[in-house]
C-alpha cells in the first residue's frame, strides 16, 4: 500500500476456491525511542502456584464432557494455565475479565518475525471465551455458534517467548450475536509486550 520513511503497509487477501476468505492490513515500523508509559499487569498468581494441566484434569475436568477433556488433555503447540478454572465448572454469570498465563511449547527461534506470527497465534485463544462470561457459558458449550469475525494486534516490543506470559482480557460489550474483547499480554516480569482486540460471533444455535 505504501513505503514510507518509518512506516510501511502492506494488504494481503487469502483466496480459497477463487473467493476471498481473509484480509489482512499490517503495518511495520522501523525501531524508534519514543515516551513511554503501559497499564500495570494485574496481580495474580504466578504459573508455578497454579495447578498444571495434568493437576488441572484431576481436580476439575475428570467428570467434565469428553470434548473438554479433549481439549485439556490433546498435544497442543502451547501449554495454557488459567489463574481461574470457575467458568468452565459453573453456569454461574461472572465478571467478563480472565487471566491465563500461557508459553510456547517448545524453544522458540530468535528471529521477530517468527516470534510475531507466534504471539498472533496465542492471541487468538480465550478472547471469545470472555464475551460468554456475564451469560454462565463458555466456548465448550455446544449450545453456541461461536467464531472470530476480527482481530487486531499490535506489537509493543520484542520478547523472546522463552518464559511464560499472562495474558489478560476483558469484553466491555455483547450483543446483535457479537461479543468485544481486548486483551493485553504482558511477560513474566510486567512488560507488556502486545495487545489485542476481537469481535466474534456469539449466536445461540438455531434448534435451541
Amino acid at each position: 500500500i505504501r513505503d514510507g520513511a518509518s512506516f510501511t503497509t502492506r494488504r494481503v487477501v487469502a483466496i480459497q476456491h477463487g473467493k476471498a476468505i481473509f484480509t489482512l492490513s499490517a503495518s511495520f515500523q522501523v525501531d524508534e525511542p519514543g515516551l513511554e508509559h503501559q497499564s500495570a499487569m494485574p496481580a495474580v498468581p504466578m504459573p508455578e502456584e497454579l495447578p498444571n494441566t495434568q493437576q488441572i484434569y484431576e481436580d476439575y475436568l475428570e467428570d467434565a464432557p469428553e470434548h473438554i477433556r479433549r481439549f485439556w488433555m490433546r498435544e497442543r503447540p502451547v501449554e495454557i494455565i488459567p489463574v481461574s478454572m470457575k467458568h468452565y465448572i459453573s453456569s454461574d454469570a461472572l465478571e467478563p475479565v480472565q487471566h491465563i498465563w500461557i508459553r510456547a511449547n517448545g524453544k522458540v527461534p530468535p528471529e521477530r518475525p517468527i516470534q510475531a506470527a507466534i504471539l498472533a497465534y496465542l492471541s487468538d485463544m480465550t478472547l471469545l471465551d470472555t464475551a460468554l462470561f456475564p451469560h454462565g457459558l463458555s466456548v465448550f458449550d455446544r449450545s453456541i455458534q461461536g467464531a472470530s469475525l476480527d482481530h487486531s494486534m499490535w506489537f509493543h516490543g520484542a520478547d523472546p517467548l522463552d518464559d511464560w506470559l499472562l495474558y489478560t482480557t476483558d469484553s466491555p460489550f455483547s450483543g446483535g450475536a457479537r461479543g468485544l474483547s481486548r486483551g493485553s499480554i504482558f511477560n513474566r516480569s510486567g512488560r507488556l509486550i502486545a495487545s489485542t482486540a476481537q469481535e466474534g460471533l456469539i449466536r445461540k444455535r438455531a434448534n435451541d
